[in-house]
């Protein structure tokens, strides 16, 4: 399987509004480092899974919507828990929406150093 991998960041503010997540119920912020992986079992015409500039502007352009936003105010996730795993899933169905070719994506958002959550499909 070659895979091509690229990464951006982005700052958000949201709410978990849930007893389950504790401190996390209130409105904070998060910046998360997010990787956006390219995979596929053969290469193209070119020798390459995705151009990597194509990769990139993809990737920055899918977090255009989301970086600097508070995600409670967005109608689309109104009720819904914007943790982390979730918004891995999303960012996910943004890029794939994107692509032209037929690749499987993993997309990873690193909250920290020590944690991070991700969806591939």
């Amino acid at each position: 399987m070659f895979s091509v991998t690229v990464k951006d960041h982005i700052m958000i503010a949201h709410s978990l509004p849930d007893p389950y997540f504790g401190p996390a119920q209130n409105m904070h912020g998060a910046t998360y480092v997010v990787e956006a992986s390219f995979k596929s079992p053969s290469l193209n015409e070119q020798n390459v899974v995705i151009d990597i500039g194509e990769a990139t502007d993809i990737l920055k352009d899918t977090l255009k919507e989301l970086a600097y936003q508070n995600l409670d105010e967005f109608p689309q996730f109104k009720g819904i828990l914007t943790t982390t795993e979730f918004l891995a899933k999303y960012i996910h169905g943004q890029i794939k929406s994107a692509l032209k070719e037929d690749l499987i994506l993993k997309v990873e958002l690193l909250e920290s150093h020590v944690a991070s959550a991700a969806y591939e499909a």
